[in-house]
């Protein structure tokens, strides 16, 4: 998959993410297509170590699972650390 490709896949993926995952989030739409990114790169990386799976194409359905639940994985993490910060102050 081309990186322009990867980048496209991964803020949609962030998108489909935010509409999966109840409550609010840290951050705006921005940090969320942004750590949608990141969300697909840690999915593809997971997916390939512990299932030896990993990004076939754009239009893969493969690809899409992978991207969105390595989303919903960061997307939880950055609430966790959010939430914890904003409950201090």
């Amino acid at each position: 998959m081309s990186f322009l490709g990867f980048i496209l896949l991964g803020l949609i993926a962030g998108a489909i993410a935010k509409l999966i995952l109840p409550g609010r989030q840290g951050g705006g739409w921005i940090a969320t297509l942004v750590l949608g990114v990141i969300g697909a790169l840690i999915g593809g990386w997971l997916g390939g170590l512990v299932f030896n799976v990993g990004y076939d194409g754009f239009f893969s359905i493969q690809s899409w699972i992978i991207a969105i639940v390595g989303a919903i994985i960061v997307l939880l993490i950055w609430g966790a650390i959010t939430g914890r910060r904003g409950a201090r102050a």
